[in-house]
């Protein structure tokens, strides 16, 4: 099935730039926002970051003010995980989760790591897709990657709520 073809190379190969690629000059918020558009994982365009959702990520305490209106390698980087990572995780829960990061990493580390796991996590994906399956089989496809997802985002938030406990933040997984 040429689809399934198409969709398991763009899961293979599709990756955001490594940290050294990052722009190293400061960027004013369309530069971003475009930038940020090229660097997406994402299979549809409507997932890209728009400015009111980065300067509402900066009103809740999830990624830093800019610095006299630019952008650094640090907000790009951030903003990169937070493309794919809103897609499963609530704001508070990306709050934890990058708070403890940057108790343990500076933040290439933390992007780094990001990279790395986005990277076995689409390749694994891209590996369970085989461009013969036929249209019968697709709907079993489909149920064992959403019953993977959902077991992953069950273990993903109980783990996230241990990680909050013992590092001390558990208030921020509170609700207000």
């Amino acid at each position: 099935m040429e689809e399934l073809a198409m969709l398991k190379k763009k899961l293979a190969e599709t990756r955001p730039d490594p940290w050294e690629k990052l722009p190293d000059i400061p960027l004013y918020m369309d530069q971003v926002v475009s930038y940020l558009a090229r660097q997406s994982v994402s299979l549809d365009e409507s997932d890209t970051l728009t400015p009111a959702m980065i300067n509402n990520y900066i009103k809740d305490g999830l990624i830093a003010r800019a610095h006299g209106k630019k952008y650094d390698q640090e907000h790009l980087g951030l903003l990169t995980a937070i493309s794919a990572l809103k897609q499963v995780l609530s704001v508070r829960e990306m709050k934890v989760l990058t708070a403890v990061g940057r108790e343990k990493w500076d933040s290439k580390k933390q992007y780094d790591y990001f990279c790395n796991y986005l990277d076995e996590a689409m390749t694994s994906v891209a590996n369970q897709l085989d461009e013969n399956t036929t249209d019968y089989a697709l709907p079993r496809l489909v149920l064992r990657l959403a019953m993977q997802s959902y077991a992953s985002g069950l273990a993903c938030r109980e783990i996230l709520s241990i990680l909050a406990q013992h590092s001390g933040h558990g208030d921020m997984l509170a609700k207000k």
